[in-house]
Formats: C-alpha cells, sequence, structure tokens
C-alpha cells in the first residue's frame, strides 16, 4: 500500500495535562441580526417602569384593568417578544426600533397593571400573565389575518409575518433551504430567515421560532422532537486515492491526515472526534463544514462528513463497516411558538423534507474504496 508521508498526532489525555478551552457562554458570537446594548442592563434601559421591583406596574384600579384602556396592537408586540425571547430580534420582524417595542410593552402591563415579561438567562420569558395575556392575542392575531384573508378573497388562509429557523451549516443549507422554499411557494407573503452555524441548543435558545440542532439536548423550555437521523463516514477524493492509497484499516487513518471540525472550538459534544476515531487528531481543521468538503475534495486528506454533503460532491467512501457514524437531527421550538401558523407550516415542511430525502441522509449500498 502506498502511503503519504505523513504521522497523525495521537494525543495523550493525561489528568495532568492542560484542560480543553470551554466555548464562551454568550454562544461565541454575537446577535445574528442587530446586538442589543452592552454594559448596562437592558431591564432598566428597555423596560423603564415594568423593572422596578417595589411594585407591580400601575395603571389598574382596583377594580381591574379597564379594557377600554387597552390597545389591541400592543399585544403584538408582546406575541414577537414572547416567540423570540429577544427585543432586538422582535423589533427587526416588526418592522420597528426595539425600544418601541419596550415602550409598547410597558404600555401594556401599566394598563393590565401586571408585568409580563422577566428577563432571565435564556433571554425575555414570560410570566403566568404574560401567558395567559399571550393566548388571548394569539386569537386576536389569527381573526385579524382572517379579516385581511376575506378582504382580499383569499380562499384559503394565508401566513404572514416572519419565521426564524436556526440550523446547522450543512443541514440547514441542503434540507432547511429546501423546505423553507416549499413553505414560501405557499404562502408568499411570509418572510423566513434562516441562521446557519453549528451549535448546541443551550448556548443560545432565544433569537429564533424554530432550531434544528445536532445531538440530543439536555432539558430546558424549548419543546423539542426528533426530526431524523443523519451519517457520517469517512471520505476522500479519488486524487488523493490516487497518491497514498486508502487506508486498509481504522489504525492506518494514523498515517493520513484527517479533516474535521476544529477539537477547541467545538460546541457540539456529538461532534467530538475521540467518541468516534478515538487517539486521531484531524490535521485540517475548519468551524465550518463546507471547508472540510472543499479541502476533502481538494485532496488535502480523509474528511470525516456528512454523507449527504460527501455523496454529491463525487467522493468515495472509506471503510464503510468500520466507520459509520449515526447521529440525530433535534428539531425545538420555543414553548411560546407552538401553536403559531407559520411555525407549524415551516416544522410540518421539515418533516416533509426529510422523509422525501431519507435516503440522502442514511444513504445506503455507498461504493466503498
Amino acid at each position: 500500500m502506498r502511503k503519504c508521508r505523513y504521522a497523525a498526532t495521537v494525543r495523550s489525555r493525561s489528568p495532568s495535562g492542560p484542560p480543553r478551552a470551554l466555548p464562551p457562554t454568550d454562544g461565541g458570537e454575537p446577535d445574528p441580526r442587530a446586538p442589543e446594548p452592552r454594559g448596562a442592563d437592558l431591564r432598566g434601559s428597555e423596560l423603564r417602569g415594568v423593572e422596578s421591583r417595589g411594585a407591580e406596574p400601575r395603571g389598574a384600579d382596583a377594580h381591574g384593568p379597564d379594557p377600554r384602556r387597552l390597545r389591541a396592537d400592543d399585544l403584538r408586540y408582546l406575541l414577537a417578544v414572547a416567540r423570540t425571547g429577544r427585543l432586538v430580534t422582535a423589533a427587526d420582524a416588526l418592522g420597528v426600533d426595539h425600544t418601541t417595542v419596550s415602550r409598547r410593552i410597558t404600555a401594556l402591563e401599566r394598563s393590565l397593571g401586571a408585568r409580563l415579561m422577566e428577563r432571565d438567562t435564556e433571554g425575555w420569558a414570560l410570566t403566568d400573565a404574560g401567558k395567559a395575556v399571550t393566548e388571548s392575542a394569539r386569537a386576536i392575531e389569527e381573526a385579524l389575518v382572517r379579516a385581511v384573508d376575506a378582504v382580499s378573497g383569499q380562499d384559503a388562509p394565508s401566513l404572514h409575518g416572519t419565521v426564524r429557523v436556526s440550523a446547522p451549516d450543512g443541514f440547514g443549507t441542503v434540507f432547511a433551504t429546501s423546505a423553507l422554499a416549499r413553505v414560501r411557494r405557499c404562502h408568499p407573503r411570509l418572510q423566513v430567515e434562516l441562521i446557519t452555524a453549528t451549535r448546541p441548543l443551550t448556548l443560545r435558545p432565544a433569537g429564533f421560532d424554530l432550531a434544528l440542532a445536532i445531538g440530543r439536548p439536555p432539558k430546558s423550555r424549548l419543546v423539542t422532537e426528533h426530526l431524523t437521523d443523519y451519517a457520517l463516514g469517512l471520505y476522500a477524493d479519488d486524487g488523493y486515492l490516487a497518491r497514498c492509497g486508502p487506508p486498509g484499516t481504522v489504525a492506518e487513518l494514523r498515517e493520513h491526515p484527517l479533516i474535521f471540525y476544529i477539537e477547541s472550538m467545538l460546541q457540539v459534544g456529538d461532534l467530538d472526534i475521540e467518541r468516534h476515531l478515538p487517539g486521531v487528531t484531524p490535521a485540517f481543521s475548519s468551524t465550518n463544514v463546507f471547508a472540510q468538503l472543499e479541502a476533502t475534495r481538494l485532496g488535502a486528506g480523509v474528511g470525516v462528513l456528512p454523507a449527504f454533503l460527501a455523496e454529491r460532491a463525487g467522493l468515495r467512501r472509506l471503510l464503510a463497516d468500520e466507520v459509520d457514524i449515526r447521529l440525530p437531527i433535534t428539531l425545538a421550538v420555543r414553548r411560546e411558538a407552538v401553536t403559531h401558523p407559520a411555525v407549524r407550516a415551516v416544522r410540518d415542511a421539515l418533516h416533509h423534507e426529510v422523509a422525501d430525502r431519507a435516503a440522502e441522509l442514511l444513504p445506503v449500498g455507498e461504493l466503498s474504496g
């Protein structure tokens, strides 16, 4: 067998060695749309009058809130923050400044005489009173949509507003994009936004309506379900195999440069290479799966890649019987957004997409090198 002049680094995991660097607690990247102010407590700067802990928001008298003092339009702002958990994201969806969102929610709280939202470690969360109000607000919102459809002559209810989806780079591009395009064809007035990054749900559970993540998430206030499984394997380009020859065993992988994620920056434990190929360190690493794919295609080494990317790139599968990694994709929805019609439509489209293309996710009968 021809062998490349390469010796992979075998890691030593002694207890005395330096600890692995932990990812930043904020997810390692700024807000995808517009960062919220730093160095100041948003509870004081954005919801003035709401966050005073001495008393509930004033406005309601001893007989309770007066419905005549309520502005129904303020409920839209509450719903938008409830769905995303972030003021800036809600403001983007509504086409206003985030200070307008806080002002309208403050006005609603004063009219009702109750605090509707509180800040926690995961963003903005509804209080018990806020949950009760949003249930009624959704009915009002859906009634308004039906009224618009009736006037415009729509035979079937159409979807409006914005739905934001977070997904891993590869799966989001290849599968979520197709599902979202399907939804848009049926509902042209619906805006969809796709954020791609390979990260766990626990790092940023706010800022989206639906999220797709690799692995099974820990317990949280998100509503989660298993969407699909997908396969990863060892792949190489024919040119590389002609120069270096294929590894005959897993042990021989140490004589080939491996291509995978940067270990110190990896935020998804299920992708830890040590779990699947103990003792082998990648020689070419990237935080982006498409960079890994391109490096493999250019003959830089043997890539550990999703089958749905490697197969369409025409790469050769290696050691298919010995290395066959299966990982789950979890679909998560913020609890406040579960019943929203647009969110349900996107969820259904994602399920249809993975069902129709199951052979790409878990291919059988692959040609092995």
